[in-house]
């Protein structure tokens, strides 16, 4: 049978509540009891039972982590990154899959259901109102690589889109560029509009230089490949920045396919730099999104809402800078 509390209580000689409280975060217990409740408990290998603890302290320490695309070969690097995040902190992770959800009221209902203490919406393309009904709902709630706001109503952690456009279109301009192409996301997802609105805004500010945009119906591999093969058709540009690596990936194996050389007929640069952007044969050209730092920081922030909803929210930027491989031309020499 399994070893209870009170056979721990029993053999250290204290009573059950000692024990209890010695399992308990920020309870009071003498040093030497924690000592003879700690021998008894490793002699009987007793561990405590996380959904009796929670009945007393009121926590679960369950996180609910919620995103909405799992095409995208790069949620298996922040799934990883949260989770091991969350599990080295005492945090135990509930995922749940979004895709193709619009109404945020079922996810709601689901982490009240599982009684979690707090919620990591991780997605660039979910409007801030899916994080904001969380909140709403009384639970503590952090948006990650979130749409970001000067007056943010709930805390949003993640890189300028905006500025990450600019600096894209900035690279193709100082390669050399002169008819340039944005292929973004879905055309409503927020990391697209403001990607796009970066990338536009530094073209048109910059004389001799033109630029078309197109969207691809996903962020994914196999959307990004159709929209540069319908691209194909007509003439294209000289160099795209593709709103995300697994775009860009699906662009370079369309333009492989057509016969066409990376970097010395099209050039390509993507966002993310997700680990399989490195790979020999893919070896694009990216903006970093520095995912760990993100990451990392938004278990910080909601394991602090969890203790405190009163903190007001923010909204914090993190720096991105271009990742130099081989699917641009070289850099002018200084």
């Amino acid at each position: 049978m399994a070893v209870t509390l009170k056979d721990v209580a029993e053999l250290a000689g204290v009573s059950r509540s000692a024990v209890s409280r010695t399992y308990t975060e920020g309870a009071s217990v003498s040093a030497k009891t924690r000592e003879k409740i700690a021998k008894a408990a490793a002699k009987l290998g007793y561990s405590p039972n996380a959904l009796a603890s929670s009945l007393t302290t009121g926590r679960t320490k369950m996180i609910g982590l919620v995103s909405n695309n799992f095409h995208n070969p790069i949620f298996l690097e922040v799934f990883d990154l949260f989770t091991r995040g969350l599990q080295e902190r005492g945090l135990r992770p509930l995922l749940v899959n979004l895709t193709d959800e619009t109404d945020p009221q079922a996810s709601v209902e689901m982490m009240r259901q599982y009684t979690v203490d707090g919620v990591i919406v991780a997605s660039s393309t979910l409007p801030i109102g899916f994080a904001r009904a969380f909140r709403d709902a009384g639970v503590p709630v952090v948006h990650s690589f979130g749409r970001h706001s000067d007056n943010p109503s709930v805390d949003i952690l993640g890189i300028d889109n905006i500025a990450a456009g600019r600096l894209a279109a900035r690279t193709l301009i100082d390669r050399g560029y002169t008819q340039v192409g944005f292929l973004g996301g879905p055309s409503a997802a927020t990391s697209t509009l403001d990607r796009e609105k970066g990338f536009v805004t530094e073209i048109a500010s910059t004389k001799g230089v033109s630029c078309t945009t197109s969207f691809a119906s996903a962020y994914s591999f196999e959307a990004g490949r159709a929209e540069m093969q319908r691209l194909l058709l007509e003439k294209p540009a000289q160099a795209y920045f593709c709103g995300d690596d697994v775009l860009s990936i699906g662009a370079l194996s369309a333009l492989q396919s057509a016969g066409l050389s990376v970097p010395a007929e099209v050039g390509l640069i993507g966002l993310n730099d997700m680990k399989m952007a490195s790979w020999a044969n893919i070896n694009l050209t990216t903006i970093s999104n520095p995912l760990t730092d993100i990451i990392s920081a938004s278990i910080d922030r909601v394991a602090c809402l969890v203790k405190d909803q009163t903190i007001p929210p923010e909204a914090r930027l993190f720096d991105c800078h271009v990742v130099e491989r081989g699917t641009l031309r070289p850099a002018p020499k200084t």
